[in-house]
């Protein structure tokens, strides 16, 4: 993997050069990073490792909290000038097909987790290699990570890249994630 292209981009929540990182120029979903212009790599930077949620970053979906960690981790990133690793892993890495075949069980009762083994998956199918990898192309050595996945932190153990802090996102539970963050709480060891 390596950088393919990048270039200015201005959103709502500040002004981010956007980088794209692929094995090749014609992949069609590849991984970027979104990082400040004013960005210090001989400090400790604030970064989100975000794995896609095409539902609920880009249709508000309120059976998660994605959309909402994305845009809380966008905010805090603008503030202190750092970085957002978008991993195209949809659905805890089970593509976005699937996932919506998992939403069908969920809606006849299943969990999140029950879902995916019954569709044949494991609970969460995503790996955080990369996530590394393109922070090293970047030049991170430590940093701050946005995050309430144990997963995230144990892939960064394994790295030469220091975590110095964890900052919990926080959001508040609604009619239809309750079951969801509960899951992500009591199951898969997130931490709140």
């Amino acid at each position: 993997m390596k950088r393919q292209v990048e270039a200015q981009l201005p959103t709502k929540f500040g002004r981010f050069k956007i980088i794209i990182f692929a094995d090749s120029p014609e992949e069609k979903t590849p991984h970027f990073a979104l990082v400040h212009n004013e960005i210090n790599f001989d400090q400790t930077v604030t970064v989100r490792i975000h794995s896609e949620c095409l539902t609920g970053d880009i249709l508000g979906s309120a059976k998660c909290d994605c959309g909402d960690q994305l845009a809380q981790s966008l905010s805090i990133i603008n503030k202190e000038k750092g970085a957002l690793i978008y991993l195209r892993q949809e659905g805890r890495g089970i593509g976005l097909i699937n996932k919506i075949k998992a939403y069908k069980l969920q809606d006849e009762g299943r969990n999140t987790i029950d879902a995916n083994l019954e569709l044949g998956f494991e609970a969460d199918q995503r790996h955080y290699d990369e996530a590394i990898e393109i922070m090293k192309d970047l030049g991170i050595k430590s940093l701050r990570l946005l995050t309430n996945n144990p997963e995230k932190i144990n892939a960064l153990d394994s790295s030469d890249i220091e975590l110095v802090d964890r900052v919990p996102l926080l959001s508040e539970a609604q009619e239809f994630n309750e079951d969801y963050l509960q899951v992500k709480k009591e199951l898969m060891g997130h931490l709140y």
